[in-house]
């Protein structure tokens, strides 16, 4: 099963339902938010008895109102050592492995999110840019890890090693956040120990490809959610990117035209094209 926003085909109103083998079921639940206004048992609660079939849903990213989208860095081996070939600081990336604090950072407001099937984005003033396939957890406002979806954490990596401090503009750009479509509730699948492959292809021929496993991750996602909530407050809940274990050597960057393929087993698979420059968006806050 997996929790979905959809909006109908004559209807401009996004919702919230189930999917299960394909099908689409609606929910009471205004919002995604709304549901993460609620505990884990009472979300379990409210998703178990979903009302009629939706014959003609399209699907929409699964963030909503004030939900934000953050991302945690560095918490894989791979990930240290990349972030060291790429930077003139090398040394900085070599202590946050180590250190007892995670490096957190904000990704994305709901709004400017996109799904499964759309464009992501190089920012047309980057050199050598990469997707980083992560495990994302879906957690209410109680600090709860509701659910699990595929995370693309977009990146520069020419910007970011240029000069650590510019790291947000490496990070947050028009198309620099997608998450795949489904929700998979956190009490269907162990997340402890999860394959996350990844496959770039280019004019139908795969370019990049790997593959590793949540397992190898550094630090517990209790460690990550408690230094995220530890001193702020998200009413609306929030989406917390792990971070990745899956970097290209530094020959090779995306282009345009490239397609995307993120799975993790048992949470679900994002794929999108890649696209150059913020004209391709038009984002519009609800």
């Amino acid at each position: 099963m997996h929790i979905v926003r959809y909006r109908r085909e004559h209807d401009a109103t996004a919702r919230v339902g189930v999917r299960v083998d394909g099908v689409v079921r609606e929910l009471t639940a205004p919002s995604v938010a709304a549901l993460l206004h609620e505990s884990v048992a009472d979300i379990r609660d409210l998703v178990a008895a979903p009302g009629d079939v939706v014959d003609d849903a399209r699907l929409l990213a699964p963030v909503d109102g004030g939900t934000e989208v953050w991302a945690a860095g560095v918490t894989y081996l791979r990930s240290r050592e990349a972030r060291m070939e790429e930077s003139s600081e090398a040394d900085i990336y070599g202590r946050v492995y180590d250190a007892a604090r995670p490096e957190l950072f904000f990704k994305s407001a709901a709004w400017r999110v996109v799904v499964d099937g759309e464009p992501v984005a190089i920012r047309a003033d980057s050199g050598l840019d990469v997707p980083e396939p992560e495990l994302a957890l879906v957690i209410n406002r109680f600090g709860e890890v509701a659910g699990y979806l595929v995370s693309n954490d977009m990146s520069s990596r020419s910007i970011e090693g240029e000069n650590p401090l510019y790291l947000p503009q490496a990070k947050v750009y028009a198309g620099a956040c997608a998450l795949s479509a489904g929700i998979r509730p956190a009490w269907e699948v162990d997340g402890s120990d999860l394959t996350v492959s990844v496959r770039v292809t280019r004019e139908g021929v795969a370019v990049w490809s790997g593959a590793t496993s949540t397992a190898r991750l550094k630090r517990p996602y209790a460690e990550l959610v408690d230094y995220l909530f530890r001193a702020d407050n998200f009413p609306d809940g929030a989406v917390l990117s792990t971070g990745t274990g899956l970097a290209p050597a530094m020959d090779f960057t995306l282009r345009p035209d490239d397609v995307v393929t993120i799975t993790i087993d048992g949470v679900g698979e994002l794929t999108n094209p890649v696209v150059v420059g913020k004209e391709h968006f038009d984002f519009q806050r609800p």
